[in-house]
């Protein structure tokens, strides 16, 4: 499978950061809702999910696993950190079934569910009192529209209503609507976890200390400041993800980065503190996930000692194989195969 080449990198996170002028794209980076690829088209049929077949769970010493012993290490942490490929549909589909297992198999609900439990749920007895609060939190909902978020959950507004407020990703009827879908029906809170982009192009552009002059309302949004600098680390991987093209960016395109670990990070670590004996399940680009670094670092920053699973999927032309490129991305690596007209492996970031 090839990666994208570092100069195609390169323009999609300085179009995403508002860095460059970018089209359509651009737009969306800035705020305004981009149309779903899908619009006007036949919606694409449901993904079906087959263990071993078109997805295949791998521990980080390369052994096969389950989906059913992810959700059972999951049980005992504090945080699952679930990486993924914007694109990868797979992986949306499978972010999907690891929360209703998760569900299932230990968790209840933070509010009044709107539909029906799943099968082999309880809603009343002890097992649900020995059962514990499970949170959904999301890069691709900004924090400025938590408040319309938490209404269109409660059913206070219509669907139209809510997706004309919350700059929704291109393709989230697609990939990210199930899910918060879902969330709403069992009474799953959702975490609208990134920074305003208005904020993040900022700090693209001019830098991370043009955040200090913001006023109040717009630092309520935001991680406490300053936010913390890249590691070492997480700065060479930037690097090699940039490649030669990193040094023709304008601006400064790792502050932005950066400021989407923290914020993120921050708001998972906030919302741990606010709901005792939650385990939140934050979905996010791979890159901010992926080796330890990032979203890890950021939470590990705002909450020492957490206890986190992080969760790498990756598309690959042949999932049944741990490939060297995959080894330690994560607790678990999640390969899914990609499509075959699909050698890009997708959006990293």
């Amino acid at each position: 499978m090839k990666r994208l080449t570092a100069v195609s990198v390169a323009l999609s996170c300085a179009c995403s950061l508002g860095l460059l002028a970018c089209g359509s794209a651009g737009a969306h980076a800035g705020g305004a809702p981009a149309p779903s690829p899908h619009d006007g088209d036949p919606s694409p049929p449901p993904v079906v999910l087959e263990e071993g077949v078109n997805f295949q769970v791998f521990r980080p010493d390369g052994t096969p696993a389950t989906l059913d012993e992810v959700v059972a290490e999951a049980r005992g942490v504090e945080a699952v950190l679930f990486g993924e490929e914007h694109t990868d549909r797979i992986t949306h589909g499978l972010q999907e079934e690891f929360l209703r297992r998760a569900f299932v198999a230990y968790g209840r609900a933070s509010a009044r569910p709107a539909g029906e439990a799943p099968p082999g749920h309880p809603r009343s007895g002890t097992d649900r009192e020995a059962r514990r609060p499970i949170v959904l939190s999301l890069e691709m909902v900004e924090r400025d529209v938590q408040y319309v978020l938490d209404e269109y959950l409660a059913d206070l507004i219509t669907e139209d209503h809510f997706l004309k407020s919350v700059r929704p990703w291109p393709r989230y009827e697609t990939d990210y609507r199930p899910i918060v879908e879902f969330s709403k029906a069992h009474g799953i809170p959702v975490v609208a976890a990134n920074a305003p982009r208005r904020y993040v192009e900022r700090a693209g552009r001019l830098g991370r200390d043009s955040l200090d002059g913001l006023p109040e309302t717009a630092l309520a949004f935001l991680p406490p400041l300053p936010y913390p600098e890249p590691s070492p680390a997480y700065r060479a991987e930037w690097d090699e993800l940039m490649g030669d093209a990193g040094d023709h960016l304008p601006g400064s395109p790792l502050d932005a980065q950066t400021l989407w670990d923290a914020a993120m990070g921050h708001s998972v670590a906030t919302t741990i503190d606010a709901r005792e004996g939650a385990l939140v399940v934050h979905l996010a680009g791979g890159f901010h996930v992926e080796n330890g670094t990032g979203i890890p670092e950021a939470l590990e920053h705002y909450r020492p000692g957490t206890t986190a699973l992080l969760i790498a999927a990756r598309p690959s032309v042949d999932p049944s194989v741990l490939d060297d490129e995959f080894v330690g991305l994560g607790d678990f690596v999640i390969l899914t195969q990609a499509p075959p007209e699909d050698e890009s492996g997708g959006d990293r970031p």
